[in-house]
């Protein structure tokens, strides 16, 4: 029986997430690592992520970090520049299953102002049948509730959902929850496990 629902992490899957290519050209590798350990910034991220509101995190880690004050405010200042490039052909696969009238559902760890600026910047993001945010959840992934808040309002079985995400952590959950799942790590390798599920044909994949 073929799912009833797509479901898409955004970052690395649809758009590449890159923190770290962005300091790394910004301020150099080493002093990249070094800001990362010390102010612990993937941390202060997920904080954002969870609901946490996203100027005031991270201008309060600055303050706390004051050697570091001037470069961890570049997370907020020039956060649009941590995206990128995107991913066309995860984007393709994504509007060809709705031009086929099956539903195609986010579910993303993602602060919820930054996914309003966001999807000024990435047209793509606004065609969404249904968004899971998790900044507006005030819950990420790999905690099983946000995997039931998506089954509960979309009323869809847990079996008839497909779910691409990059982290196996994230797979692992949905998959304990019985959700079809698949890692991502090309847009090709989804497109074929899209085929073989039978939502799409080769050409409608782009294989």
């Amino acid at each position: 029986m073929q799912p009833e629902a797509v479901v898409f992490d955004i970052g690395n899957v649809l758009v590449h997430w890159q923190p770290e290519a962005f300091y790394d050209r910004v301020i150099g590798e080493a002093r990249r690592r070094a800001l990362f350990r010390a102010a612990e910034l993937p941390q202060m991220n997920a904080l954002i992520d969870d609901g946490a509101p996203f100027r005031e995190t991270i201008y309060d880690r600055a303050d706390r970090h004051p050697e570091w004050r001037a470069e961890i405010r570049l997370w907020h200042d020039r956060w649009i520049e941590l995206f990128g490039p995107r991913i066309e052909g995860s984007i393709a696969l994504m509007r060809a299953l709705r031009a086929k009238g099956v539903p195609v559902f986010a579910l993303t760890n993602f602060g919820s102002s930054t996914y309003e600026m966001a999807r000024d910047r990435l047209e793509f993001l606004n065609e969404f049948d249904r968004e899971y945010v998790s900044g507006r959840l005030f819950v990420s992934k790999p905690e099983p509730r946000i995997y039931r808040i998506v089954e509960e309002d979309s009323g869809i079985p847990p079996d008839r959902l497909i779910f691409a995400d990059d982290r196996a952590e994230n797979i692992t959950a949905a998959s304990r929850r019985g959700w079809r799942t698949h890692q991502f790590e090309s847009w090709q390798g989804w497109a074929r496990r899209l085929v073989a599920e039978g939502l799409l044909t080769e050409g409608e994949a782009g294989l």
